[in-house]
């Protein structure tokens, strides 16, 4: 059953509540006004009155100040007057429950979402590349999918960008043309988003995104704050993690149709940074976001100061409407006033664009569906007061509450498994030492080719020696053989010359001489 929420009283009579419907509240809502105008105070009265029916809320805390829904209010005499001029005879202030939430894990539990669930379109947003980076950035996505890299953190991201930049020329011919000028932009600008502190937010555990819609033992349902003062010098980080979380919840969330009340209300504040400068392909997904997420059960609150801060296009889509006072100084300024004026059904007792210029401080234009889901003629009214404090809680209160949190513990820890930059470390490592291996193995040929020339030198030298060695040996064998045999032929010629002497003289006479002489020619061949 619906469930109307008490959110403001009729300025020209207090009697009568301005309601918003509990069933119409998926239909997405507008808070507007400028600076100064209440416009926080209003995002305080709905979150709590969303909490108090069961719906968990999700916001972001711009200036510090949204932190004081964790602490109970408590009377003054400018709240009593406040409440007494609305009729009000008292508030039951209370707290809320509230889950702090911080990118850089310093005012609550870290958020974290890897590279791959970013994906390239809204990483191309963060990054401000245009049309022709973007296409190359979604190249490099493709390779790394193609080869199993998975993309978790920056690391990541960074190692893929030089992989991709060092083999441009091997992926032409599947992936197209991809420039080196455009891949150093990328990395350009990744340094640069790095330095912002953007890197905290990429890496796991990654959220889960169902942990924002969580309600407590009341029944109350937990107010998720988002700490976005460091945040907001971000702002595309900002606009783009935004948007992620409710890509994430139209992704996750079934299908459910009108309800009696939504899963979850958002609240994004500063709306305006999430279409500055957007692409006509990001300005495409937020249009489908914003149309198809309340079939999940899920509304977008825009809080922005001027609606034509938004597209027309997401501008016809929000059915609750809060407008705070603006100021026509300036022709834009009387434009916005008009645009603004023009949104509103009109109300026959007073000219709404002239009441949009006098509206006091907390005090707004207002209209919400009624029963049957119809806008309901502008009125205008006075917001009610919170329950809680107006004070941001100090830092030690903030502290008990993150170590006390239903998600305590769970994300404060980082991971790093592996993912593409090891496995591209380990390929690198890989070919270096293949290139240690090989030039390991050309040293060893060339070592061993060395040592076989050497051998061979050798061997020859030891050739040539041993040749010169057999010739010495020959010619001093031939030497002695011919000594040998000119000893012989000496002593055979000493032993006959003897003989003959002694024969001569033994015969005597011419006779004996001449037998002798016979007897040596036939020894000595006739000589």
């Amino acid at each position: 059953m619906s469930t109307p929420i008490v959110i403001a009283k009729k300025t020209t009579d207090t009697t009568q509540d301005i309601v918003l419907h509990s069933q119409f509240a998926n239909r997405h809502g507008l808070i507007a006004g400028a600076t100064g105008t209440g416009k926080t105070v209003t995002l305080k009265v709905l979150a709590e009155s969303f909490s108090r029916i069961g719906v968990p809320v999700f916001l972001a805390d711009a200036k510090g100040d949204v932190s004081s829904l964790a602490q109970a209010g408590s009377s003054n005499p400018k709240f009593d007057e406040r409440i007494k001029s609305l009729g009000i005879d008292s508030i039951p202030f209370a707290a809320s429950p509230v889950v702090f939430w911080d990118l850089f894990g310093e005012q609550g539990h870290p958020i974290r979402s890897t590279i791959s669930e970013i994906g390239p379109l809204l990483l191309a947003q963060m990054l401000n590349l245009n049309d022709t980076q973007e296409g190359v950035l979604s190249a490099v996505f493709r390779i790394a999918d193609d080869q199993g890299l998975l993309l978790i953190d920056f690391k990541d991201l960074k190692a893929m960008l030089g992989y991709v930049s060092e083999h441009a020329a091997e992926f032409k011919a599947e992936y197209g043309n991809l420039s080196p000028a455009s891949l150093g932009a990328i990395q350009r600008n990744l340094l640069a988003l790095a330095d912002q502190g953007g890197d905290q937010f990429f890496g796991e555990p990654s959220l889960n995104i169902l942990d924002f819609i969580q309600t407590d033992s009341n029944g109350h349902g937990y107010i998720n704050i988002l700490a976005a003062d460091k945040l907001m010098n971000t702002p595309k980080l900002y606009a783009t993690f935004l948007l992620w979380m409710l890509s994430e919840l139209f992704e996750q969330l079934p299908e459910v149709g009108d309800m009696d009340k939504p899963k979850l209300v958002f609240f994004f504040d500063e709306a305006h940074l999430l279409f500055d400068n957007a692409s006509a392909a990001l300005q495409e997904k937020i249009e489908q976001v914003v149309r198809l997420i309340r079939s999940k059960g899920v509304g977008i609150y825009f809080v922005t100061q001027n609606p034509l801060d938004l597209p027309e296009s997401v501008l016809g889509q929000l059915g609750n409407r809060v407008q705070h006072a603006l100021r026509a100084f300036t022709p834009k300024d009387q434009k916005a006033v008009k645009t603004a004026a023009d949104t509103f059904r009109a109300n026959s007792e007073f000219k709404v664009e002239q009441a949009i210029t006098e509206l006091g401080i907390g005090e707004a234009l207002i209209s919400c569906l009624d029963e049957q889901g119809i806008p309901q003629i502008v009125e205008r009214a006075w917001v009610m007061p919170p329950y809680s404090s107006f004070s941001p809680i100090s830092p030690e209160q903030r502290q008990v509450l993150i170590s006390q949190s239903i998600v305590a513990g769970i994300y404060e820890k980082s991971l790093d498994r592996e993912s593409a930059f090891e496995l591209l470390q380990n390929k690198v490592a890989e070919r270096q030492q293949q290139a240690v291996q090989v030039e390991q193995e050309k040293q060893l040929a060339k070592e061993q080719e060395a040592l076989a020339k050497q051998q061979a030198k050798e061997a020859e030298a030891m050739a040539k020696q041993q040749a010169r060695e057999q010739e010495r040996i020959a010619k001093e064998q031939q030497k002695e053989a011919e000594h040998e045999a000119k000893q012989r032929e000496k002593l055979i010629q000493d032993t006959v010359g003897t003989f003959a002497k002694s024969a001569a003289r033994s015969l005597g006479g011419s006779t004996g001489q001449k037998i002798v002489r016979g007897l040596l020619g036939s020894l000595f061949g006739g000589k």
